[in-house]
């Protein structure tokens, strides 16, 4: 075991670049979007375009879409279950040809993600859908602008109804949207392609829609779950992590939760670093931006198993995100798992048999063992864990880190992480028509840090938080504004 040190550069979002890439379909010209991932999502997300017959070109670092060539309004079966992309062409698909058909959508089992809020503001602006058994069938002779109120300010229907209102004919008001830096980046880029766009208070957009848009080019803005979690990496093995490439204001809450546990940064306008001597516990909800993002929460567990005293994390975004626990507690942590918010507000998920908090003692000394990622977020979470504990772990099914980090095995070996993959493997990001298969295992030397991830058939244990504190103590309350 051993401090990772050094520096990482990372690069636009795959949350963001494949937004753009669905949204350059509703140009009459070519659009190139820069500082793009090399992840297996921007891939699938491209051979689906390729599949309507518009152009596009990768080059592991930019993407140039060509939607002149667009000949056909339905994406392929194939796609089917690979990620949450096939439900947003519905808006630029409509807007071309008139009618859609989209696959049934995948991504990670982190809960229900439902596609109401799609369907119905859809309907709402004069689409007729018809969901099957294979995916969502759509046609409409013309959108037209509406209003609209998201229940709640779901990223991907704000996503939808942005597209879909761009080209509509008419006035949208969209209330309740989402405001996440990815959504913004999104809105600006669809303003450079001619839309009329405007935000205004309490989460409204007012979307004024043309004729007609046209190509444009945009570069992305550094990826702030990356950037957090290799900042994890330096805080969990008493290192430091400088990140280049991710601005200091899509950090904000970060930075503060962190700094409150005690950690102390360095930031510059180009740059973020964090260490410290020593990590209080801390008490975290996840919300909404600009609130504690979800995707920090994973490898904020992670840190938690290295502080000393009682943390605790009240998830209240997605109903099934702490899938990951059981194999930390295989590495060795002691993290109890609540059907019981321990939050500050209550939980969307009433009635579920899901765990939407955790407690953990931190303290507890990791070791390796064998691992199978069963997310994206989850299994970066056990490089980290991985990275702190004693002895060799071995990680299978690494597609899905590929899917959504950009190279992390050869950013970690950079930071000193004694991690390879084994011989025959490959990232998903090489192979983007075929549904992700399981990768062969990749092993770590005994007595380094070392990636990991996994589900494991140990049940999460359950119970009640006071008697999960030692004698004389209560579980710490998560703060209202974390």
């Amino acid at each position: 075991m051993g401090p990772l040190v050094g520096d990482v550069a990372v690069r636009g979002s795959k949350n963001g670049v494949t937004k753009h890439l669905v949204a350059a379909m509703l140009g009459d010209s070519p659009s190139t979007i820069s500082n793009c991932p090399d992840v297996g999502d921007v891939h699938i997300t491209g051979g689906m375009i390729s599949a309507l017959g518009c152009e596009i070109s990768l080059d592991g670092v930019n993407a140039t879409v060509d939607p002149r060539p667009l000949n056909s309004s339905r994406v392929p079966l194939r796609f089917s279950g690979m990620n949450r992309i096939p439900i947003l062409m519905l808006s630029p698909l409509l807007h071309r040809t008139g009618e859609a058909f989209v696959p049934l959508v995948g991504g990670d089992d982190i809960g229900a993600r439902p596609l109401d809020f799609h369907v119905d503001a859809l309907t709402k602006m004069g689409a007729q859908i018809e969901i099957t058994s294979e995916g969502l069938e759509a046609k409409a002779d013309r959108l037209r602008g509406a209003h609209i109120e998201l229940p709640y300010p779901s990223v991907g229907a704000t996503e939808t109804v942005l597209m879909a209102a761009s080209k509509a004919e008419g006035r949208t008001v969209l209330d309740n949207g989402a405001l996440e830096p990815e959504i913004i980046e999104l809105a600006l880029f669809l303003q450079r392609m001619g839309a009329r766009i405007e935000m205004r208070p309490n989460r409204r957009y007012i979307i004024d829609g043309v004729e007609k848009m046209t190509g444009a080019s945009q570069k992305l803005k550094g990826d702030r779950i990356e950037a957090f979690s290799y900042l994890v990496a330096g805080l969990i093995t008493g290192g430091e992590v400088r990140v280049h490439g991710c601005s200091q204001d899509r950090l904000v809450t970060a930075i503060s939760t962190l700094n409150r546990m005690g950690a102390q940064f360095d930031i510059t306008d180009s740059s973020v670093s964090a260490r410290a001597d020593h990590l209080s516990p801390a008490a975290v909800e996840t919300n909404t931006h600009p609130g504690f993002m979800t995707d920090w929460q994973s490898p904020m567990v992670a840190l938690f198993t290295q502080c000393d005293g009682l943390s605790v994390m009240h998830e209240t975004v997605y109903e099934n995100r702490f899938t990951y626990v059981p194999a930390l507690n295989k590495m060795g942590a002691q993290i109890e798992a609540y059907n019981t918010p321990l939050g500050s507000g209550e939980s969307r998920f009433v009635g579920s048999s899901t765990p939407c908090s955790v407690v953990v003692r931190g303290g507890a000394p990791l070791h390796g063992t064998e691992v199978v990622v069963p997310d994206i977020r989850g299994g970066f979470a056990y490089v980290l864990a991985a990275a702190a504990a004693t002895g060799t772990t071995t990680i299978t099914n690494t597609h899905h880190l590929d899917r959504g980090y950009n190279r992390p095995i050869e950013n970690f070996q950079g930071l000193g992480l004694d991690i390879k993959r084994m011989s025959g493997t490959e990232p998903l990001a090489s192979q983007p028509q075929a549904p992700p298969a399981p990768q062969q295992p990749v092993p770590v030397a005994p007595g380094s840090p070392v990636a990991t991830a996994a589900t494991s058939s140990t049940p999460v244990p359950t119970g009640d938080p006071s008697a999960f504190a030692p004698a004389g103590t209560t579980p710490p309350q998560p703060p209202t504004n974390s």
